[in-house]
């Protein structure tokens, strides 16, 4: 960085609204050169925004779906070709805005890049988001409807089947990511779900690449995953389950290990799969694995805990802990989801999260 523009930003921080006249004034420079340097540190992700406003550190940018979450939860045995009696809810969804929310509730300055439509759930979802995470940076789509997903639970919380409309991530292009590349850029890490086109996270992984920005992607479904580019360097983490791993390498193989050699042999740096009660298995380039038991838990429903994992993974990896580490506070993140109704869990926070580790939480109350 040229010590010009570190003086430019020593003025900006104490003062993020001053003008590039003012800025020329006090740093005796004229206003041409002082927006030349302004446009410099704009593109380095030094300076995000209009509004000079400076980069939160440690700050993580989700990529990807928010869409309007449904539970339809079965009260008996499902029964097929036959109506089946349900009790339904509606919540917020998305992979990357679950993360979002989940990181934000535990205090982790994070900022979410999503499509919605100029609809009465984009507004709502927008509303409920935003005190946890940066949404300034949400494209809005007139005439389009925001995204929803319907899933249907079994009378023990786990899922049958599940229907997502979000046709409106197709209209997602890659000037999106190109415009927004100064927010994605100053990122401590950048998660990435599989809800855009694979154009645009062939450009989010080769940017990412390029600039040394860790990426971490978290496929969307077993069908989604077929989204991602099959050249995957440049992607420093890749967690999936069972299921998303073995349609991504197109085989079921021997088991854990050839599935994460398959992964890593795409260009993975690390690769963490997810299998329900049978735990969790990683694996990184360098030869590092490991098989972790799962968490103890007792299950009220099972949507979003997936989302949970991730985002305790990141906000452990962001405090630069390792991947064993952080797969073991993201296994709690789980457990914390798992334990009430709510894709996003309200009692997620570091205390209770803090409190999980240390065994002083069995279970949560039952929301």
């Amino acid at each position: 960085m040229k010590e010009k523009e570190r003086l430019v930003i020593d003025q900006i921080r104490r003062n993020p609204y001053v003008t590039q006249n003012e800025l020329a004034n006090e740093l005796q420079l004229s206003r041409s050169a002082v927006a030349g340097y302004i446009s410099s540190l704009i593109k380095k992700g030094i300076i995000v925004g209009r509004a000079y406003v400076l980069p939160e550190e440690g700050t993580i940018t989700c990529i990807g779906g928010a869409n309007i979450d449904r539970k339809a939860s079965l009260k008996s045995n499902f029964q097929k070709n036959t109506s089946n009696p349900v009790s339904t809810t509606q919540a917020l969804g998305g992979v990357a805005r679950n993360i979002a929310e989940s990181l934000g509730r535990l205090s982790v300055p994070v900022t979410l890049l999503t499509v919605i439509g100029d609809d009465q759930e984009g507004i709502w979802l927008l509303d409920k988001t935003t005190p946890y995470v940066d949404t300034s940076h949400v494209l809005k789509l007139p005439g389009k409807n925001t995204g929803s997903y319907t899933a249907v639970l079994d009378d023990s919380g786990d899922m049958i089947v599940a229907f997502a409309d979000m046709d409106i991530c197709e209209d997602v292009e890659v000037n999106f990511v190109r415009d927004k590349w100064s927010v994605i850029r100053s990122s401590k890490h950048v998660l990435l779900d599989t809800n855009f086109s694979t154009e645009v996270i062939e450009e989010i992984i080769r940017s990412c690449k390029e600039d040394q920005v860790p990426l971490c992607i978290a496929p969307v479904s077993a069908p989604k995953i077929k989204q991602l580019p099959e050249d995957l360097n440049g992607v420093t983490y890749l967690v999936c389950n069972y299921g998303e791993a073995i349609e991504l390498i197109g085989h079921k193989g021997d088991g854990y290990e050839q599935l994460a050699d398959g992964i890593l042999n795409k260009g993975v740096e690390n690769v963490v799969i997810t299998d329900g009660k049978n735990g969790i298995y990683y694996k990184q380039k360098q030869g590092t694995t490991n098989h972790l038991e799962a968490a103890e838990v007792h299950v009220t429903d099972a949507t979003g805990a997936g989302d949970a994992f991730v985002a305790g993974l990141l906000y452990a990896l962001n405090e630069d802990k390792t991947l064993e580490e952080a797969c073991h506070v993201g296994m709690n993140c789980s457990a914390l989801t798992l334990s009430t109704y709510e894709t996003v869990s309200s009692r997620l926070n570091v205390t209770n999260l803090v409190k999980r580790k240390m065994n002083l939480v069995e279970e949560l109350e039952i929301l």
